[in-house]
């Protein structure tokens, strides 16, 4: 029995081990050594409540023993039974805390964020022991001190040599200091340990295993979830949306419910283009389920916001005051207020965001002044704290600036919307948000802006193609080819679409699953243009040509943007405005003809979640044979 008990342990089936134990403890309800190692199995098995019940009941007949209360209060803050824990110290007498014993009265005070109790518990601990110098560590990072906190957990580290959760907490302080590159490297250097301890956590790319594991100890101990989040977090930060959600799926894969609130919110946070109303469904259980990672709140509301849900946003606001007080800033919090507002009463929404933008603007100008002074000292620790708040603030600024923005935008005022941007381009003028929506504004008030546009359509493209063209949205792609043509710069808006044609061909050959349609996008955007300028020869035939081959390009959207042309030409000849020429009408009726084949299947409603019988009628075939009949009758 005792083989096959120690064997299981030893192997990690600390489940099967608490099984055999059990029987033991039902024999011998006062065996020490079966108690024991009963409630060690169910705390490494996570069992934290059972634990709890366990090392109660192994302190009750064994109080001299210090382990076993030292464990007790380690279950109950695994439970969050935080005040019953601190309950329970209290109760303890003894002429000299050990170390140990000191040490856990932190980890407790720490939990119930009492940091005043912590500072009079470190006084009395060892301080030249590592574990106290992580204490003092932990309570610096709680008070926001990066920098000190970061000096003594390197401090700690290279007294004891690597240990994943001292590595973590280093890189950590890096991450909130801004120094990404140093935070990767230690990052970098636990998920290697790990998966070298640890082979059953290795990712394996090659196969199409998609296993779960769970959330054991030895998953806890290797620190690869926190390690993973953290340089997700990284990548999101440095607007590399799409690496950051490539790092969340390298990470050991767990079923939802196990999930640890980080890396729920996470996804949540990261995933919002494949599923929004997935990630508000998380964010919204992790709201509803604490502890969460403090963002959350923040998030939540912004995507809200974002989404056009300004309501929801007011009700979650309303319904969470505490919150709201505790953990957003005044800026911030006047940011969701005018948000809010915009949706009733635009007009009164833009006093609020113009107030907020200025005390935003003075707030950054007098930072950086700090920080001109913070290096002329020589003080780098100081210009690193400065540098991440101007950081903070200027991303609350351009959030008023795009929302106040979008508001002339929704009014087709696309000229205040450059104004805007430009009042304040000193600051928010080398964020992609700022250059796209400048480039954006510019190109919608057409006439002789083509040219003004293309710089900032250019800078950005030059920014993000660097692992290839198809990782820039086709519709600024398109935007900056026409550009390019109505500025007579033919040959650069072919060599874009050449650059595209290129990167499709050679995903089509690798059979990639996340097939790209940029090149039918900016045919579909310039034949637009070109008819809107009614030049109806050349930009229906680009149409036409934008959906070949059609059983990879023909679909509701496309379809969508097709039609209006087909439709906007039939309007003029009807009215005798323009002459539908015999070669045009060929190729128009060679075209339908296509799509009445291959669009039989495919619903003509872009809303799909609708699914209603009449849309199903409605497909893209019975479309496309309605226009056909329509030019039929106009021609003959």
């Amino acid at each position: 029995m005792n083989a096959a008990i120690y064997g299981c342990i030893r192997d990690g089936e600390y489940n099967n081990a608490a099984n055999m134990l059990e029987n033991q403890v039902n024999r011998f309800p006062k065996s020490r050594a079966a108690l024991s190692l009963l409630a060690l199995c169910c705390y490494y098995d996570q069992d934290y409540t059972r634990a709890v019940g366990l090392y109660t009941r192994l302190t009750e007949l064994f109080p001299a023993v210090e382990d076993y209360q030292i464990y007790r209060v380690h279950a109950l803050l695994k439970i969050g039974a935080v005040a019953e824990a601190t309950d329970y110290l209290s109760q303890i007498h003894t002429d000299k805390c050990s170390q140990r014993m000191l040490l856990i009265n932190v980890a407790a005070r720490i939990d119930d964020e009492d940091l005043d109790a912590c500072k009079g518990i470190l006084n009395d601990c060892v301080p030249d022991d590592p574990k106290t110098i992580c204490a003092e560590a932990t309570l610096d990072f709680m008070e926001g001190k990066y920098d000190d906190a970061l000096a003594k957990f390197s401090n700690a580290y290279n007294l004891i040599g690597f240990e994943a959760n001292v590595a973590y907490n280093v890189a950590l302080c890096h991450y909130m200091l801004v120094q990404h590159s140093e935070a990767g490297d230690i990052i970098e250097e636990i998920i290697t340990r790990a998966v070298e301890q640890y082979p059953q956590f290795k990712l394996d790319n090659s196969s199409n295993d998609h296993s779960f594991v769970f959330n054991s100890f030895a998953l806890q101990e290797s620190f690869l979830v926190e390690a993973y989040n953290l340089k997700a977090a990284i990548q999101y930060n440095d607007k590399n949306y799409q690496g950051a959600l490539n790092i969340m799926d390298s990470m050991p894969q767990r079923k939802d419910e196990e999930l640890d609130p980080v890396s729920l919110h996470n996804n949540a946070l990261f995933d919002t283009d494949q599923d929004v109303n997935a990630s508000f469904d998380k964010m919204k259980f992790l709201l509803s389920n604490p502890p969460f990672p403090p963002v959350t709140f923040k998030n939540i509301l912004t995507l809200y916001c974002k989404h056009g849900y300004q309501d929801v946003a007011a009700d979650i606001l309303a319904e969470n005051s505490e919150l709201a007080y505790d953990l957003l800033s005044q800026d911030v919090n006047d940011f969701f207020g005018a948000s809010i507002m915009s949706m009733e009463s635009p007009d009164g929404a833009i006093p609020k965001f113009q107030i907020t933008c200025k005390k935003l603007s003075a707030s950054i100008r007098l930072l950086v002044k700090t920080l001109d002074d913070a290096k002329s000292s020589g003080n780098s620790d100081e210009a690193h704290t400065i540098e991440s708040n101007i950081a903070k603030k200027i991303d609350i600024l351009l959030c008023n600036v795009m929302a106040q923005a979008s508001i002339y935008w929704e009014r087709e005022d696309y000229s205040m919307v450059e104004h805007l941007l430009t009042n304040h381009a000193e600051y928010c003028c080398n964020h992609d948000e700022w250059i796209l929506n400048m480039g954006h504004c510019i190109f919608a008030q057409q006439g002789g802006k083509f040219k003004d546009c293309i710089k900032y359509y250019e800078s950005f493209v030059n920014t993000h193609s660097l692992e290839g063209i198809l990782q820039v949205s086709p519709i600024v792609l398109a935007n900056l080819c026409v550009s390019y043509i109505m500025n007579d710069e033919n040959e650069a808006a072919e060599e874009i679409m050449k650059r595209v044609d290129r990167e499709e061909i050679s995903q089509a050959d690798r059979n990639s699953l996340d097939a790209k349609q940029h090149g039918c996008i900016i045919d579909l955007v310039i034949g637009t243009l070109y008819c809107e300028k009614g030049n109806y020869t050349f930009g229906i035939t680009r149409i036409c040509k934008s959906l070949r081959p059609f059983d990879k390009k023909l679909d509701a959207d496309t379809w969508y943007y097709a039609k209006r042309c087909f439709l906007a030409l039939a309007d003029k000849v009807a009215k005798q405005m323009i002459i539908l020429k015999r070669h045009l009408a060929d190729a128009l009726f060679e075209f339908l003809d296509d799509v009445i084949i291959y669009g039989r299947e495919l619903e003509a409603s872009i809303q799909h979640e609708t699914g209603s019988a009449e849309d199903k009628a409605n497909s893209v075939s019975v479309e496309a044979l309605k226009l056909r009949a329509t030019f039929e009758k106009l021609m003959y």
